[in-house]
Order: C-alpha cells, then sequence, then structure tokens
C-alpha cells in the first residue's frame, strides 16, 4: 500500500501534468542548488516550472493522466519541466543554460509534446523556433501580402487619373496665362 506522501507527490503531479501543454524530462545529477535554482527561475519566467520526483512516482501520474510515460527516458536523476505556455520559449530556456560553460550537467533526454514522445533533438528543433508572437506576426504578414497587392492595383488607377487630371490642369494654366 502507498504512504499518503507518495499518493499526494501522485495527486500533485498529476494536476500539474493535467495543466501542461508538453513536459520535458532533464537529468540534473553533479548540478549545485544555486543552478539549479537558477534554472528554476528561468524556466518559470518562461512559463514553465521544474519538479523533481520519483521517477516511479511521475510515471504512475502520467499513466493516471493517460499518458505514455517513455521508460527509456526515465532513469537516473530526473527533473521534469512542465510547460504552461509558450512550449518553444521552455525549450529555449533549457538548451540556452545547458549550453553554457559550467551548465554541462544538465542533461536534456526528450519529453512529451501532448501524447508524441520527443527526443533530445526533437527538444531542440523545437528550441530552434521563433516565439508564438513571432509566428503569428508571420502568418499575418503572409496573409496581408495578397491585400495589400490588390489596394495597391487598384490604389493605381485612381493615381492615374489624378496624375493626368493635374497634367490637363497644368495645360490649361499655360494656355491662360
Amino acid at each position: 500500500m502507498p504512504t499518503a506522501a507518495r499518493m499526494q507527490v501522485v495527486a500533485e503531479c498529476r494536476e500539474a501534468l493535467a495543466r501542461s501543454s508538453a513536459v520535458f524530462m532533464v537529468e540534473y545529477r553533479g548540478m549545485t542548488v544555486k543552478k539549479m535554482t537558477a534554472i528554476r527561475v528561468l524556466v518559470r519566467r518562461a512559463g514553465g516550472e521544474m519538479k523533481v520526483a520519483k521517477n516511479t512516482l511521475f510515471s504512475i501520474a502520467m499513466q493516471e493522466e493517460g499518458l505514455t510515460p517513455p521508460e527509456n527516458i526515465m532513469t537516473g536523476a530526473n527533473a521534469y519541466t512542465l510547460v504552461y505556455g509558450d512550449v518553444a520559449a521552455v525549450a529555449k530556456t533549457l538548451r540556452d543554460f545547458s549550453k553554457e560553460k559550467g551548465n554541462e550537467a544538465l542533461i536534456i533526454k526528450g519529453g512529451l509534446l501532448g501524447n508524441k514522445l520527443l527526443s533530445a533533438n526533437d527538444v531542440f528543433a523545437l528550441a530552434d523556433l521563433p516565439s508564438r508572437e513571432v509566428l503569428l506576426a508571420q502568418v499575418l504578414g503572409t496573409m496581408m501580402g495578397p491585400v495589400r497587392g490588390l489596394v495597391t492595383v487598384l490604389s493605381g488607377t485612381v493615381r492615374g487619373l489624378v496624375t493626368c487630371l493635374d497634367q490637363i490642369r497644368e495645360q490649361k494654366e499655360k494656355q491662360a496665362a
């Protein structure tokens, strides 16, 4: 029979998983408390949360939430990064922190995006994506291109008429003078 404390950990992990859109697994063995605190702050600013839990308890929470735990990744000392906001921003934060000198102990192992299993390379590919705002701006720019072209074509006819009328006015003024 599991203890009440373990059931509480599973319940907390389930609640966090229910709110999250993705989970990244990172190994933190060999990191100092100061560095671990620093990465937690950075992840929180990016819209995520880092939890440290036993792999078996987190695996139970994942199964209870209908997710398939990646057994090949869930070994060793893992921290689970739950994403509540922009997935690319949190992935970028983890990648950038792990690449800084002195932070090599943070190893990105992979994760889950919805029900899709991600490898470490997939997480790095997510980190290379532009932010949500930039992607929305690019889509809006693409949608506005044809409209902008139509406005330019339509205004060209009116502009030509105005130019022609202005030249006629200038000719009439020269003839009158």
